[in-house]
């Protein structure tokens, strides 16, 4: 009897579902455990664990979490003796449960904020706000959230600074006391500076200055965050390249903590990520409401490979890379800045099956094996 022939087709079946397992069982955390995390940021639902498939893909392909919306002021510290902390607990044990890199967003941020604070017109009730808000909410979870966005989103896109509430009653002195704030009710928490088109230049060259500024003022700034709110053909991989090599000689972490790739028309080249601006649909603005197109999911499967080898190229400055949301069914450009379209911007897909944009950011990994 010839033993040969049965021993070779189990080796050669032991090999194929060996194979198979792996590709089924690799996920973005792990291929890229050694060069950065891999982020998502969570909606209420996925925090309270409300989707079983969600939440086992979110357990699956991150390492770290950004709540979308829980932490903002508006819900934090929705009046001026009132904290609500319930879903903001749940997000931190949430990431502790999970051994995930646990991200707060955000302290000072000029939308989002509760009716209250909008009406403060008084420095002296600005600088007890800011104290109260940023000690309260830093303290409470000191030594458990591993970084926060300190101040989001101070500068306009010519580099100057945002007439925000905090700028009109403070003046720029706010930005140095956020930080400095931060620091003291948590020491060793990592912080950062995080706003959108920081990667264009003019805008880049603000928040250079700006973060120059905080630190020759006595704050800590240990990272920034650049949004990467981006195109299928904008920014471009050089003006990517260049700010991560400026940010960085500032020595501090560059961090991508809201990534995802529009492929949908946007209404006069609209760049960034201002919540306040809307306008009205139409169906030649919302080119693809069933599925998208073949050309077009490889256009995005190239435009990821091409971020994320830049990303490799430079993995020694980038600290972690977070897309914003899990999948397509959730991603605020569904909304915005046309309210409901149908975009594709994520590596996942309406019903959480990989695209092949997820495909094209594993298979870099395997190249460089």
């Amino acid at each position: 009897m010839n033993f040969i022939k049965p021993y070779l087709f189990a080796v050669t079946t032991l090999l194929t579902v060996s194979c198979t397992s792996q590709k089924e069982t690799a996920s973005l955390k792990d291929v890229y455990k050694n060069d950065f995390y891999i982020g998502t940021a969570l909606s209420a639902d996925q925090i309270e664990e409300k989707d079983a498939k969600v939440d086992s893909l979110i357990k699956k392909e991150f390492n770290a979490i950004t709540p979308e919306n829980i932490m903002k002021s508006m819900f934090t510290h929705p009046q001026k003796d009132k904290y609500d902390f319930a879903l903001s607990d749940k997000f931190v044990a949430y990431g502790e449960k999970n051994k995930m890199f646990i991200h707060g967003h955000t302290l000072i941020w000029h939308s989002q904020l509760a009716p209250w604070m909008e009406k403060i017109a008084d420095s002296t009730e600005m600088k007890a706000f800011m104290k109260d808000h940023i000690t309260t909410i830093v303290s409470k979870y000191k030594g458990r959230i591993n970084s926060w966005d300190v101040v989001n989103e101070a500068l306009n896109d010519d580099g100057t600074l945002r007439q925000s509430v905090f700028l009109k009653t403070l003046g720029e002195k706010y930005l140095v006391d956020a930080f400095k704030l931060a620091e003291k009710a948590d020491p060793k928490v990592d912080l950062y500076y995080n706003d959108y088109n920081i990667e264009e230049p003019a805008k880049r060259a603000g928040a250079i200055a700006l973060i120059k500024k905080i630190k020759a003022a006595g704050g800590k700034v240990d990272g920034v965050g650049i949004q990467g709110h981006w195109r299928l053909q904008s920014p471009s991989i050089e003006e990517i390249e260049k700010s991560i090599l400026e940010y960085s000689a500032l020595g501090i972490k560059v961090a991508f903590t809201e990534l995802d790739i529009t492929v949908l028309p946007n209404p006069w080249d609209l760049k960034g990520a201002d919540v306040n601006q809307n306008f009205e649909g139409s169906a030649k603005m919302n080119p693809y409401p069933k599925s998208l197109p073949d050309s077009v999911q490889t256009q995005l499967a190239e435009r990821y490979a091409s971020i994320f080898k830049l990303f490799l190229k430079h993995k020694d400055k980038i600290s972690r890379v977070t897309f914003w949301g899990v999948y397509d069914g959730q991603s605020w450009l569904n909304d915005w800045p046309i309210k409901g379209r149908t975009n594709y911007p994520l590596p996942f897909d309406a019903v959480l099956k990989h695209k092949p944009a997820y495909d094209s950011i594993l298979k870099l990994k395997k190249t460089e094996e």
